[in-house]
């Protein structure tokens, strides 16, 4: 994984040079941030007192992924959403640049904590509602297929491992389970895709990037928003009654007339199941992280998804 490498001074001194180059910004201390999976992330202190974060993407597909969110965020900027991160443009008014080979954008830089409890749900949908409302505006962006090939791409890394502990110690005595959820992913993929209306702009997990400062709220990380039913936001918590009550307050506090579609819910837990799983084979994660993550908190939200109909 690109984001656990340790970079020396002669990287950091060349990323200095870039940023006071590229985005007349002079720096005075660059610091590590706390890493995402993919990205390197870095906070900038620079003259005037001000403070930025600097996020570089480095993996090919995660490149494209990354640079097509800019326009996006920018998007939502300008229609007055502020509880996400302002891009910092270059000098000649760029959303990104690249810097080694890599996807930079820099951000203004939000002091406060990742913080993701019951009790930061209720803002989270709020603030989703609020974005919902955004109109797309012909703006490019990537729209919902509700394809399966997430589970496909699963059951290939699955034959080509290399790590016996995790392929046949793991996840043999998962195959029943893994077998039964790819299996209802294609079901609802397949069900799901006769409809593609009520689409909105949606970032795909808020939960995990909700910043809590003082006594305001940011929902940071857009890296990979998309155009796709709320529900895409709401899977996580499907399994608990006050939440989808709390999501649909939040949807009518913004005029919003949408009920949460359970065969849509449930598509989503299972196509994020499989995607999060994928993404730990690919960064060759340990088999004591990749077991803590088919029994752990996804579990809460197939006590719902196992019981929708299709």
């Amino acid at each position: 994984m690109y984001s656990n490498i340790n970079r020396d001074s002669e990287y950091i001194n060349r990323l200095s040079d870039y940023i006071c180059r590229e985005y007349q910004i002079i720096p005075i201390a660059l610091t590590p941030a706390k890493r995402g999976f993919y990205g390197e992330t870095w906070r900038l202190e620079a003259t005037g007192n001000k403070k930025y974060f600097i996020k570089i993407v480095y993996p090919a597909t995660h490149k494209l992924v990354y640079e097509r969110s800019f326009p996006i965020i920018q998007h939502l900027s300008d229609y007055g959403i502020g509880f996400i991160n302002r891009i910092i443009k270059t000098k000649d008014s760029k959303l990104s640049t690249e810097f080694d080979g890599a996807v930079l954008g820099i951000f203004d830089w939000i002091d406060g904590e990742n913080i993701e409890t019951d009790d930061t749900k209720i803002p989270e949908y709020q603030m989703l509602a609020k974005v919902y409302t955004v109109p797309v505006c012909g703006i490019p962006i990537i729209c919902e297929d509700f394809s399966d090939k997430t589970v496909d791409k699963f059951f290939e890394q699955w034959n080509e491992l290399n790590d016996e502990q995790i392929r046949f110690l793991l996840l043999e005595k998962n195959r029943v389970k893994l077998e039964h959820r790819a299996e209802r992913l294609r079901k609802f993929a397949k069900l799901c895709k006769a409809d593609t209306t009520d689409f909105v702009i949606t970032h795909g997990d808020a939960g995990g990037n909700f910043m809590v400062s003082g006594d305001k709220y940011f929902i940071v990380d857009w890296d990979n928003p998309i155009l796709a039913p709320p529900e895409r936001d709401a899977w996580v918590m499907c399994g608990k009654d006050w939440a989808r009550d709390a999501f649909h307050d939040a949807l009518r506090q913004n005029d919003i007339a949408y009920m949460l579609r359970p065969e849509r819910l449930a598509y989503y837990c299972y196509d994020f199941f499989f995607f999060y799983l994928t993404a730990f084979l690919d960064a060759s994660a340990q088999a004591d992280t990749v077991e803590e993550y088919i029994d752990g908190w996804i579990e809460w939200s197939f006590k719902y998804a196992d019981k929708v109909k299709v």
